[in-house]
C-alpha cells in the first residue's frame, strides 16, 4: 500500500519526526564506555512513553524476524548493522554504534537511524564508514521531490556508497511510512533513475543507506534478529523520514538546534 498523507496531517508528521529526532540525539548524548544496551533500551521506553507516543517496535513481528522484537529501539553495535535487538552488553571504547528508532505520534510514524562511536577512540575505518552513509542519505534526498522517480533515489544512494568502494545489499532498503512503519514503495539503495514510482506530495519515505565495510552479505544473529556482516566486518546505518512537497523534500527527523 502506497499511502498519501493530506495537510491536515503533516503537522503529525512533523511532531513524530521531531520527536524521533530528540530521542536519538538525547541517546547519542547519554551513550559512553559502560553504557549497556538494554539502559538505551529504557530509556528510550521511557521518553517514548512521556511524549504519549506508541513504539512501532514493541509489537512488531515481520516475516524475516523472530517476532515480537519486545523493544523500543535497534541497537546494532559493530559488525551488527539492522534490527540489532538489545542485550546485556556495555559499550567498550571505539564501538561503532547504531541507534534505529520509530514511533507513532497521532497516527502518523517517523522512524530515523543515526550511527556513532563511543568514547574517545575513532577507528579511521568507522569514521569512513558514517561519513559515507551521511553522504549517500543527503544525495538521496537531494534526488526527492516532485516528479521524481525512486529509481532517482535509488540511483544516487548507490552512486554514493560505490563511488566511496562500498559494494550494496539489496535485501533491506528505505520505504514508505505513513499510518504505519513499512509500506511501500520500496526504496532500494542502488537503482537505475527514472524508474519505478513517481512521487507526489504528501508521500512520505524513509530513506536508510546502510553498507559494511568489505562485504554484502548478512547473517542473522542466533537472536533471530541481528542482522551482521558476514565476515565481522564494520557497519554503519544512516535514516531520515522525508515527507514529498510541492517544493521538494522536507526531512522531518533533522535534529533541531539547541
Amino acid at each position: 500500500m502506497i499511502e498519501i498523507l493530506s495537510p491536515t496531517q503533516l503537522p503529525r508528521a512533523r511532531e513524530a519526526g521531531a520527536l524521533v529526532a530528540d530521542i536519538l540525539q538525547t541517546l547519542k548524548g547519554r551513550c559512553e564506555v559502560g553504557t549497556n544496551l538494554l539502559d538505551i533500551d529504557r530509556w528510550a521506553q521511557a521518553m517514548i512513553v512521556e511524549a504519549g507516543a506508541s513504539s512501532c517496535y514493541v509489537d512488531y513481528a515481520p516475516s524475516f524476524g523472530r517476532g515480537p522484537f519486545g523493544h523500543y529501539i535497534c541497537t546494532s553495535v559493530n559488525d551488527a548493522v539492522l534490527h540489532g535487538l538489545p542485550h546485556d552488553y556495555a559499550l567498550a571504547d571505539g564501538d561503532l554504534l547504531s541507534l534505529d528508532l520509530a514511533v507513532s505520534v497521532g497516527g502518523v510514524v517517523a522512524d530515523s537511524a543515526i550511527s556513532f562511536i563511543v568514547g574517545d577512540s575513532k577507528p579511521a575505518e568507522s569514521v569512513a564508514l558514517i561519513a559515507a552513509t551521511e553522504r549517500a542519505l543527503a544525495a538521496g534526498i537531494a534526488a526527492a521531490g516532485p516528479g521524481a522517480r525512486i529509481g532517482d533515489i535509488s540511483h544516487a544512494i548507490g552512486t554514493t556508497l560505490q563511488s566511496a568502494g562500498y559494494s550494496v545489499n539489496t535485501q533491506f532498503g528505505g520505504h514508505g511510512v505513513g499510518s504505519t512503519m513499512h509500506q511501500d514503495p520500496h526504496v532500494s539503495n542502488t537503482g537505475r533513475p527514472g524508474r519505478g514510482y513517481k512521487l507526489r506530495p504528501g508521500l512520505l519515505l524513509a530513506l536508510e543507506p546502510w553498507i559494511m565495510a568489505d562485504t554484502d552479505e548478512l547473517i542473522t544473529d542466533e537472536d533471530g534478529w541481528t542482522l551482521r556482516s558476514k565476515t565481522g566486518c564494520r557497519t554503519a546505518h544512516s535514516e531520515h523520514t522525508i515527507a514529498i512537497t510541492e517544493d521538494g523534500a522536507e526531512i522531518l527527523t533533522l535534529p533541531r538546534q539547541a
